[in-house]
């Protein structure tokens, strides 16, 4: 069964708020965040066979979708789910969506500094939670 939405209004604002912050250099965060994924699973590079910046684009405006329409995620459901599904057919291995989230994680707070606080970092997890369940429910023998 899918979660339901459990962030809070104040919730939504802090990854929206944090989000703003990180987007001031989109390029140099989506770089951040590579290297920390590649860092922690250096077998997830071969999954990226294109072009690493324009990857990085993608990766930055999926978070800034999904961030603007939390409040509204059930319409983002199907996109998430077709998501999760492409991710499977490149080889995305179920515990990789977790190593990603830590990844993020790391890249706010490397990115945030001192204002990646503990309930910035609860709303976050709990957004990417949210999105990568979607995602997952995606994948061929996902739930419906």
């Amino acid at each position: 069964m899918t979660p339901p939405l459990s962030l809070t209004d104040a919730q939504e604002g802090l990854v929206r708020t944090s989000l703003a912050r990180l987007l001031r250099d989109p390029d140099e965060a989506a770089r951040d965040f590579y290297d920390r994924l590649f860092a922690a699973d250096p077998d997830a590079r071969a999954l990226f066979r294109g072009d690493l910046h324009a990857q990085g684009q993608k990766f930055i405006a999926t978070l800034d979708v999904f961030a603007g329409d939390l409040s509204r995620f059930g319409t983002l459901r199907a996109a998430a789910r077709r998501l999760g599904a492409r991710h499977a057919g490149y080889g995305v291995r179920p515990g990789q969506y977790a190593t990603v989230g830590d990844a993020l994680l790391a890249t706010l707070a490397a990115r945030l500094g001192p204002d990646f606080t503990p309930e910035v970092r609860e709303a976050w997890t709990l957004a990417y939670r949210l999105l990568a369940a979607e995602m997952r429910a995606g994948e061929p023998g996902g739930e419906p």
